[in-house]
């Protein structure tokens, strides 16, 4: 039996057998591993509102060669997301980061940029504050799973495009030009353009202190989230939640 004690991010629970709960856990050591809560729905005794969604651990597990599930043994809480006043907005935008990192991690392939992502957005997520987090998230979620594209030139004809807009099809790879747009394809405005690269050279701490309303970056959010489902290959639930707010 190997034992494990290091940082996670809970990311999902079910009911498994009786009182027990499986759990999806995004550990700086392993990446994600799922686990279980042995009579987690009848004592709290070992961990408490530790296994809330988006809930930051130091968690203690235990790890048996050739079996798929960690016995997890004691969370110690270092983030809650209950610590802080909650809106509908603010849990749709912690659903979502927890939604993508579910869908987007291997098993147990660590992911330190990620676990780090990860908690810098959390601790931004804020009532009223959440949409440049959650714009922040899906852009470098895209950077770190290699998928963000080149917004500087087109794809097509490799005309630069650095002062102004690109074209994006949630059905192609890479941005194009006016002329080379495809069938379908969005625009993605200069000025959004420009916001995603000043957001993947400043801190979502240092953005935090702008004001960002619902409306700012609204079109790269969009581009973000759909670029995201596209390499997923499934609808985002949490996105359509975002949507609603």
């Amino acid at each position: 039996m190997i034992q494990h004690i290091g940082e996670a991010i809970v990311l999902r629970t079910w009911p498994f057998e009786e009182a027990d709960l499986l759990v999806s856990l995004f550990t700086r050591e392993q990446g994600r591993v799922k686990g279980v809560a042995r009579h987690a729905m009848k004592s709290r005794r070992r961990f408490g509102g530790a296994l809330e969604p988006m809930t930051y651990v130091r968690a203690r597990y235990s790890e048996k060669r050739g079996q798929e599930l960690v016995r997890l043994d004691a969370f110690e809480i270092l983030i809650s997301p209950l610590a802080k006043p909650v809106d509908y907005m603010r849990t749709a935008a912690l659903q979502f980061v927890a939604e993508v990192l579910e869908e987007a991690l291997p098993d147990q392939a660590p992911e330190d940029a990620v676990f780090r992502l990860a908690v810098a957005v959390m601790e931004e997520m804020q009532v009223g504050r959440a949409w440049m987090p959650v714009t922040y998230f899906a852009l470098w979620m895209n950077r770190l799973m290699g998928w963000m594209p080149e917004l500087g030139h087109c794809g097509v004809c490799g005309l630069d495009l650095k002062s102004g807009a690109v074209w994006y099809s949630a059905a192609a790879d890479g941005v194009t030009c006016e002329d080379d747009r495809r069938a379908g394809s969005v625009a993605l405005a200069a000025g959004a353009v420009e916001e995603a690269r000043r957001m993947f050279r400043v801190t979502v701490g240092e953005l935090a202190k702008e004001d960002w309303p619902r409306g700012r970056a609204a079109d790269l959010r969009r581009f973000a989230v759909e670029l995201l489902e596209r390499h997923l290959e499934r609808r985002l639930r949490s996105a359509r939640a975002l949507g609603r707010a």
